[in-house]
């Protein structure tokens, strides 16, 4: 349907063009000329239309905005408008400034003597004697640390802006100095001086302060949730010295998710994470935290590493599918002298030998967490008597412009010739990569030393092994065995008796229900004795309530019972492991002064 066509029909459009024809006739009676008659090109040659009334004229003294005027629709009446309009050399400069709400000064010579100040500047500080140097008759402008700024306008001859200074009285300007040339007072040459524009932004630079004051607050808020799920206490293994620390990022930066962990396996193993959340803000920080949370509940079921990083895997994919993390899971086990490893798209370990000699851990790496599909692998790194192990996340090695693997070259550097305490090597790492607090970006450094004891504190660590060869007459050999290492080591007949029977227990079970190859472990430390024994079948012994009338059933019942803690394990070649602990009276409550 054509609209147009029937819309002159409508009631409403009928008196809609009745108005307009009634209005276009008043407007001609008045001599006003309408509308029409100005887009048709009709003009009043007398120029008398109402519109050559209205010319722009002058208000407080001050040139009014030519825009105020009302133009009629005839071409000589804005004729008459514009020729009305006072041209710029007939207004004088005084006028002009003196209009400006802005405050505004002239100042002129080496002095910078006081030429002008307009209204605005007399209201705003008060009169100021012409004449008179800036230095003693303008102290806001020292106030606002422009004296200098206006010796660098006087000899270079260029303007220069100094944005939000700051007045005593609390007022904040914007000031803006341009040099000027005006003629002596006796007309024999030209002086230079300097007009100062100070424009008032109070207004913004509070929104800008309450802005920052904000962002503060935030920052501060969420380098203390980051600060509260790190650990507030690393745990100190027997074999191990361990420090860590974490530096956020400076103030313009926002903090991140990197964490770090120490939890203790038992039988002397310890684990060792690492990881790095992509992200920033109170985000990632909570993310950090359900991860960190999770890896020690994955932890306790003694997985091998690279089984923890799946599980992990799953659990950042089902938390936030858009946010990806690092990490390094590492298993140090003193028996052995290794560092069983997994890398999820992390940085790798570094490893210090006693003779300063440094190594990376190599592959495998696997992608970051979150992202699945993959199946993590595991590795090791040695880790001997007197060796120092590193662990950290990008913001340590990674800057601006550089390849990351120049800045892994320059902390393998460092570390070789870092010394000292764990703690010690942690701030020595930090300064020679050169993070301070104004880093654009958080670190977590965690170090960890593996003691050359020698002395007296060499007798605290022992290790001694049975092989359980033959059928059921291995028992009575472990307890010979048992009997005569625990007396050697020094123990106390009680502790002996206890130690003798948790072996006996472990190795019946273990020839009952388990396959070759089986070995008895009793590892010695300065703080508890470890029994251990492992066989060649995988299924895990779990403890249960036996009957009156069973004959079996007790054995991990009667360790549980008489051990400090006990546990079991998949070792990595196939088979178990069985362990228990005993805790040892600690006659040397200082004897780790630096952990």
């Amino acid at each position: 349907m054509n609209f147009t066509r029937w819309s002159a029909r409508f009631p409403g459009t009928q008196r809609r063009a009745a108005a307009r024809t009634e209005h276009a006739a008043a407007q001609a009676k008045r001599g006003e000329g309408s509308v029409p008659a100005a887009r048709g090109g009709r003009a009043d040659p007398a120029g008398t239309g109402a519109g050559a009334e209205r010319t722009p004229s002058t208000r407080d003294g001050c040139p009014a905005d030519p825009t105020d005027a009302t133009v009629s629709g005839t071409g000589t009446g804005s004729a008459a408008a514009l020729a009305a309009v006072p041209s710029l050399d007939v207004l004088s400069v005084r006028e002009v400034l003196g209009c400006l709400p802005a405050r505004v000064a002239l100042v002129h010579g080496p002095e910078h003597r006081i030429a002008y100040v307009n209204d605005a500047y007399t209201a705003g500080f008060g009169p100021r004697p012409t004449g008179a140097a800036a230095h003693e008759a303008l102290p806001e402008i020292g106030e606002l640390g422009l004296l200098p700024l206006l010796d660098q306008v006087l000899r270079s001859g260029k303007p220069r802006t100094a944005k939000n200074r700051k007045a005593p009285g609390g007022s904040s300007y914007t000031a803006t100095c341009t040099p000027v040339e005006f003629p002596e007072a006796d007309g024999a040459g030209r002086s230079a001086g300097v007009l100062i524009h100070l424009a008032d932004v109070t207004d913004h630079a509070e929104a800008v302060e309450r802005l920052r004051a904000a962002e503060r607050r935030q920052r501060e808020a969420v380098v203390t949730l980051q600060r509260s799920l790190l650990p507030q206490e690393l745990e100190q293994p027997d074999d191990l010295r361990i420090a860590a620390t974490y530096q956020p990022g400076g103030t313009e930066a926002a903090v991140g998710g990197d964490w770090y962990d120490v939890i203790t396996l038992g039988a002397g193993r310890t684990a060792l994470v690492i990881g790095d959340v992509m992200g920033r803000g109170v985000r990632a920080a909570a993310v950090m935290g359900q991860l960190r949370t999770a890896v020690r509940a994955y932890a306790r079921l003694d997985l091998p590493p690279h089984e923890v990083l799946q599980l992990l895997d799953g659990l950042a994919a089902e938390i936030d599918a858009s946010q990806i993390a690092t990490c390094v899971y590492a298993v140090h086990d003193p028996s052995e002298g290794l560092l069983a490893y997994a890398s999820a798209g992390h940085l790798p370990i570094l490893v210090r030998d006693e003779d300063g000699t440094v190594r990376r851990a190599a592959d495998p790496t696997g992608p970051p967490l979150g992202t699945g599909g993959w199946l993590h692998t595991s590795g090791t790194i040695a880790l001997g008597p007197g060796s120092t192990a590193v662990l950290y996340t990008d913001g340590l090695v990674e800057r601006r412009g550089e390849d990351i693997d120049e800045g892994v070259a320059a902390l393998e550097r460092a570390l070789s010739g870092a010394l000292g305490t764990p703690a010690v090597i942690c701030d020595r790492l930090m300064r020679a990569l050169g993070v301070d607090a104004d880093h654009d970006d958080d670190v977590a450094v965690m170090v960890l030393q593996q003691p050359a004891r020698v002395g007296s504190e060499a007798e605290l660590f022992h290790n001694a092994a049975l092989e359980l060869l033959g059928g059921i007459e291995a028992a009575p050999r472990a307890r010979a065995f048992a009997q005569g290492v625990l007396a050697s080591w020094r123990f106390p007949i009680e502790l002996c008796d206890l130690g003798v029977l948790a072996a006996s227990e472990l190795v019946a079970n273990s020839l009952q229900h388990g396959t070759p190859p089986m070995r008895l472990r009793l590892r010695r430390t300065d703080r508890r004795l470890i029994v251990e024994v492992t066989d060649g079948d995988d299924h895990l012994p779990r403890r249960r309530r036996a009957e009156p009338a069973d004959e079996t059933g007790r054995g991990i019942s009667i360790v549980a019972t008489i051990a400090s803690s006990w546990g079991t394990r998949r070792t990595p070649g196939g088979g178990k492991a069985v362990w228990c602990e005993f805790a040892l009276p600690d006659k040397h409550p200082d004897k780790h002064p630096d952990r």
